[in-house]
């Protein structure tokens, strides 16, 4: 699991995902230096760092580098609530209280998300009846309902 990235780290990163392509240190420094006054080494030394712990690669363009991130901010993201969660010595109630926290808008991305884990998983093993939970709950609770036990 990746340890959180520090604030400048995190400035760096951001500008590196958003871009989506190789980047040099000086088009860093100029974008960052709109919101906050910094060196050029001092960016130089953060984006070395960022390579040196596996963030991004780089290749050598004359006398500078170019870099490129290694994976995506989504994979990063998740990886950070993955570690937190499963730190938990109540996992379940963790989510609980995560969902809790979230907006309308990120329920409905989180049951998009759900729906889209759900329809690529592997098909279920032999002697398995394929349903998913939530199908196996609908017909208990219709046979309940005194459904016909025909069906």
């Amino acid at each position: 699991m990746p340890r959180p990235l520090g604030e400048l780290e995190d400035a760096v990163m951001t500008r590196v995902w958003q871009w989506n392509r190789p980047v040099t240190v000086r088009e860093v420094l100029e974008d960052l230096q709109q919101e906050r006054s910094i060196a050029y080494t001092t960016v130089m030394t953060v984006m070395d760092n960022l390579h040196q712990k596996g963030w991004v690669r780089r290749e050598a363009e004359g006398r500078a580098y170019r870099y490129t991130a290694v994976s995506t901010r989504a994979a990063y993201s998740a990886a950070l609530m993955n570690e937190a969660w499963s730190t938990s010595d109540n996992p379940a109630a963790a989510l609980v209280a995560f969902f809790g926290m979230m907006s309308p808008e990120q329920r409905e991305a989180l049951r998009a998300a759900v729906h889209i884990v759900q329809h690529d998983e592997p098909a279920p093993e032999s002697g398995s009846t394929g349903e998913r939970p939530e199908e196996a709950a609908a017909e208990e609770d219709s046979g309940a309902q005194g459904s016909d036990p025909g069906r």
